[in-house]
């Protein structure tokens, strides 16, 4: 049986939108390879958002495929090609990963790069769950 708990340590920030760690018991791991837009096949737009959407779904169709669920989350690392263009998306980019992700916030991490294999490419996230 898998126990997850959040860590928040007192002495850290609050986080807003991501969670500071997770002590887990049990579970079998599951590591998921960067995805991008292109995961679901050509890139075909520039829009951001559009692409960390994609990016988010092809996440969730390996864990899917495993047999989890969103919650069972625990760790993304985002790379974009500009952070300001991922600040500039903040408030789209909430309301998409709500629809596929609730209130769940894995812990986070944000890497600009300068390019990403796909040359049109603007996001990759790689992540990591335990699945029950």
């Amino acid at each position: 049986m898998k126990r997850v708990d959040p860590l928040h340590p007192a002495s850290l920030k609050k986080p807003s939108g991501y969670t500071h760690g997770f002590a887990v018991t049990g579970g079998r791991p599951l590591f998921i390879a960067g995805q991008t837009a292109s995961s679901l096949g050509p890139i075909e737009t520039d829009d951001f958002t559009e692409q960390f959407d994609r990016a988010l779904a092809a996440v969730l169709a390996v864990v899917a495929e495993a047999g989890g669920k969103p919650s069972d989350l625990l760790s993304f690392t985002i790379f974009v090609t500009s952070v300001e263009e991922y600040l500039a998306a903040l408030k789209p980019l909430g309301a998409r990963y709500r629809k596929r992700m609730g209130r769940h916030y894995p812990c986070m991490a944000l890497v600009e790069v300068r390019r990403l294999v796909d040359p049109r490419a603007k996001v990759e996230i790689q992540a990591s769950a335990v699945l029950d």
